[in-house]
């Protein structure tokens, strides 16, 4: 009678890591050994709020990567496994995990799911590597204003070329005027 508590808190926990899997910008794996509690800690406070991080146990975690329909993690889940569910910006949260790693060498960055499907740690890094959501849509936005400053400019060119033309029509009828008179 012991067992269906059990399996139902098992049940209730792949669904609760399946739906996290699901509804998740990124998800990176982390392996923890060597870490005290309060790293762990210090770790999760500097993700920030749009970051998760939590330890599974990997035969649950592996069960709902297979449910939310994520293939190729099955490699990862060895060894002490947490999970970083990424609800913001997943360029953000793998910079946050490869600082950590960095002060703390015990930290490993196994891989991850990013836009549903499984990624490798070079590639986290190579996210860790972008610039975050926030400057691109800045440069976007800047270089967009640019080209619409020079655009504003040549549209402007033909009508100043015109009242220039003008002007200058008006000033030769105005000395053909006068050297007739």
């Amino acid at each position: 009678m012991a067992d269906k508590p059990v399996r139902a808190d098992k049940a209730s926990a792949v669904a609760e890591l399946t739906d996290k899997f699901r509804n998740s910008a990124a998800t990176l794996l982390t392996e923890y050994r060597g870490l005290t509690v309060s790293e762990i800690t210090e770790l999760r406070r500097s993700l920030g709020n749009d970051t998760k991080y939590s330890v599974s146990k990997n035969t649950l975690a592996k069960r709902a990567a297979t449910d939310a329909g994520i293939e190729g993690l099955d490699t990862l889940f060895t060894g002490p496994t947490a999970l970083a569910f990424v609800s913001g910006d997943p360029v953000e949260a793998a910079k946050g995990l490869r600082a950590f790693a960095k002060a703390h060498p015990v930290l490993v960055i196994k891989g991850g799911v990013f836009e549903g499907k499984a990624i490798s740690a070079e590639e986290v890094s190579k996210i860790a590597d972008l610039e975050s959501r926030e400057v691109l849509l800045a440069k976007l936005a800047g270089a967009m204003k640019g080209n619409l400053t020079k655009a504003a400019a040549t549209f402007q060119a033909p009508l100043a070329q015109v009242a220039r033309l003008a002007a200058a029509l008006q000033d030769k009828r105005a000395q053909d005027g006068s050297a007739e008179a």
